[in-house]
């Protein structure tokens, strides 16, 4: 988990480079949300009733990253990793963190290969009756993490006073 960095995508380059690099600093920002908290905090739910957490938005982006990179674009069929027959991914009361950034970290990765294997941003991918490009995908993806990474910053800001990264 230690220190993380978060670097901008670049101001001149192709359009994968670009919605690439946005999603990049997208999934490092919500790794600068998780940084340097204990397990406790991570598990914390900040925001009674709700059971929103930290590790619980890092558990279901990984899933995020799952389903729509190797499932929909790729055509696998791969489980969730928190199915919700057992809670799902927000379900973080005996929640491992190293296990869940190791799951997250792994499914980036896999994301990353899938992009940069493909032939264009215009291939494309199933989800039941429905097609998307990997340049929808990617820019849902981008929009995806935006979202809960402002939540990730409400839930940090609670936890320790942390308002800035």
């Amino acid at each position: 988990m230690g220190d993380q960095k978060r670097f901008g995508p670049p101001r001149v380059a192709d359009e994968r480079a670009t919605l690439t690099g946005f999603l990049q600093r997208q999934r490092d920002t919500l790794a600068m949300a998780c940084a340097g908290l204990t397990a406790e905090q991570l598990r914390e739910r900040a925001l009674r009733p709700s059971g929103l957490s930290l590790l619980g938005l890092l558990r279901h982006m990984a899933d995020v990253e799952r389903t729509w990179f190797r499932n929909v674009l790729n055509g696998e069929n791969s489980n969730a990793h928190w199915p919700r027959s057992d809670g799902g991914a927000f379900d973080v009361d005996t929640a491992d963190p190293a296990e869940a950034f190791e799951i997250w970290h792994e499914e980036c990765a896999r994301s990353r290969d899938i992009v940069d294997n493909a032939e264009s941003l215009d291939v494309t991918g199933r989800y039941r009756d429905d097609v998307f490009s990997l340049r929808y995908i990617l820019t849902h993806m981008i929009e995806e993490y935006a979202r809960h990474n402002g939540q990730a910053d409400l839930l940090r800001e609670h936890i320790d006073g942390t308002a800035e990264r």
